[in-house]
This record gives C-alpha cells, structure tokens and sequence, in this order.
C-alpha cells in the first residue's frame, strides 16, 4: 500500500472516530436539555407498553428531541423495564433524564375532588359525574350506593367527610367514596372518644347527626362550638331543637327557598319543630371542624339565636325568650333599613 493510501485510511479512521464521539457527545447532552415545551403536557404510559413505544410516541409528540439517544441511556443505566404505568405530567423545562427518573418512580399525575362542606349526598354525586377524570359507575341519585360500599342498610347521608382527595387516573366514583367513608369513620371515631364527657349523646352516629345540622347552621367558623353548644344544651333540657335545615331537609324536592308556617307544623321525622330529639339521619355531610366542635362544644346557657344585623354571617345568641325577641326585632328593623335605602337609589 502506497505512502498516500495509508495517510488516507488513517485520516478515515479519525475521521469516522470523532463523528461517533461527536454523536455521542450530542447523545449525552440531550438528556439534560429541557423538553422544548410551552404549556405543561399530560402523557400515559400504557401497562405493558416498551419503552421504546414510548420513546417513540413522546418524539412523535415532539417531546423528546433525542429518542434514540434517551432509548440508549434507559437501557444502559436499566431503567427501560422499570418505567411505571400511568399518567404522567411534563412540564416545561424537564429534562429527558429528569423525565425517565419521574416515569420509574413511578410519580403519576394525581387528579382532586372535593367534597364541599355541608354538601347533600345528592350534591355529591353530581360533582362526581361531572368530573372528567372519575369514571362514573354510579347514577346521580344512586339508591343502592352502600351497598357497592358493602355498607348494606346504613343511610347514605353524611357518611363522607368533606375534604379534598386526591386520585390516579382511572379511579371510579365507588373507590374515591370509600376512602371519604373512611376517612369519616377515622374522624368521628377520634372525635367520639375525645368528647366532652357531659355529652348529651349516646353514640357516635347521633354525634354526626347533631353535627350535620350544626354545619348547616353555621355562617362563620368560629361560631361552630357556640352553636353547637346551645343544640346541645336544648337537647339536654328536653327542649326541640326547632332547626330550619332538617325542615328544610325533610322537604326534600318541595323547598322553593322558604320555610311556611304549614311546613313548621306539618309533622315529619325530620320536623324538629313537631318531635323532640334528633333527625333519624344526619341531614348533610359534616366537616371535621363541625364533627369536633359538637364533639367539644362550647358552655352556654344560650337556647335561641338569630342572624345579626351586621349582614357578616354572625348570630346574636339569647338565654331568654325577652332577649331574643329584641334581638329579632332589631335584625328585622335593619332589614327594613336596608331595603329603603335600596329602594332610595
């Protein structure tokens, strides 16, 4: 072989060693590129999908701008086979390594429901199916909904606590109830035992009723115990409890907005008005602030209250018919106030 032909197959031999070292310098930079993004990006991994596929389906989405460089390092440092199922969200300025760690720790992106305090049962469910990311299996009214909780025979009604919960994709109506049916009994159950000793209660289950209708009647939170103090002190002297909610409650459909005289004095399980005692069910669901400030009320020889004239939510509360009277009339006498200087403008 001639002088020339060696320096040529020698420059080749250079020639075709920096290009790979070159590929495999850009290969490794990529992976700490951010993914060029402008708004967050949701992705599933499929179960039993390769990683390859999936390599492939974020390049074909223009999320990975190196796959084979990204297929290469998953399978080098073996990672590939330990990518989790699941959905996932990319944000702008991840990295493709940052990414790959993400997928094999498996953090899935975790959806949220909330089940507002004082809702209904009824309300509840409609929320549910009107969430995208819950699979609805239930109906809106769902007559047979404890029994899919294998809780045949228990009153559907303030058996979830209100918070928010969070959730994989793919989770059905049915399991996001049962873990607020749990976490009610883990919060009444705590509530229960570390109740004010003079409760005038004999379970947890008539704790939940008192707070139902304490969580209704509340405007501000820092009224909770107060209220809940004077239901108790009326259950505990015999006297009805005479709440507007569980009236309203036992209406059910034929509420238009207003409580009638007819509807005080028409008798019902739920007319506190007409039967002394508690409701047979609770009549919402409670919060764990209603729950607890039953559960330790505050002392008051309070029995009547009414909602004051400062419009902020609060209530004026009476130990006496006479005072209580008063302070209806000068909530009264403000309403009229308002609604002239309403009607003056």
């Amino acid at each position: 072989m001639s002088r020339a032909w060696r320096i040529a197959l020698v420059l080749s031999v250079l020639l075709v060693g920096s290009g790979a070292a070159a590929a495999v310098w850009f290969g490794i930079r990529s992976l700490d590129e951010p993914v060029r993004l402008a708004a967050p990006v949701r992705f599933k991994v499929i179960p039993g999908a390769s990683f390859s596929r999936v390599a492939a389906e974020l390049a074909a989405r223009r999320v990975i701008a190196n796959q084979r460089a990204w297929v290469l390092y998953a399978r080098w440092s073996h990672l590939a086979s330990a990518v989790k199922a699941g959905e996932y969200e990319i944000q702008p300025g991840t990295t493709p390594r940052e990414l790959l760690t993400k997928m094999v720790n498996g953090q899935v992106l975790l959806h949220s429901f909330t089940i507002v305090d004082g809702w209904r049962v009824q309300d509840m469910l409609v929320a549910l199916r009107r969430n995208p990311d819950i699979i609805s299996t239930l109906t809106d009214k769902a007559p047979n909904l404890m029994e899919k909780l294998g809780l045949s025979g228990l009153d559907p009604e303030g058996q979830f606590l209100p918070e928010t919960y969070r959730f994989i994709a793919g989770t059905t109506d049915v399991e996001l109830l049962r873990q607020a049916h749990a976490a009610l009994t883990r919060e009444l159950g705590a509530a229960w035992m570390d109740r004010d000793p003079d409760l005038p209660l004999r379970d947890s289950h008539e704790l939940l009723i008192m707070a139902s209708i304490v969580e209704k009647e509340s405007g501000l939170p820092q009224e909770l115990g107060l209220i809940a103090g004077l239901y108790l002190h009326r259950l505990s002297i015999g006297m009805r409890l005479q709440a507007d909610p569980t009236v309203i409650y036992g209406l059910g459909d034929r509420y238009e907005g207003d409580i009638r005289t007819v509807d005080l004095r028409t008798d019902g399980p739920y007319n506190t008005y007409t039967r002394v005692g508690l409701p047979p069910t609770p009549i919402a669901l409670a919060g764990a602030a209603a729950i607890r400030a039953t559960a330790r009320p505050e002392k008051t020889d309070a029995i009547y209250f009414v909602a004051s004239a400062k419009g902020d939510g609060s209530h004026v509360f009476s130990p006496t018919l006479e005072k209580h009277n008063a302070a209806v009339a000068s909530y009264l006498a403000r309403q009229r106030q308002k609604a002239a200087e309403a009607g003056g403008k």
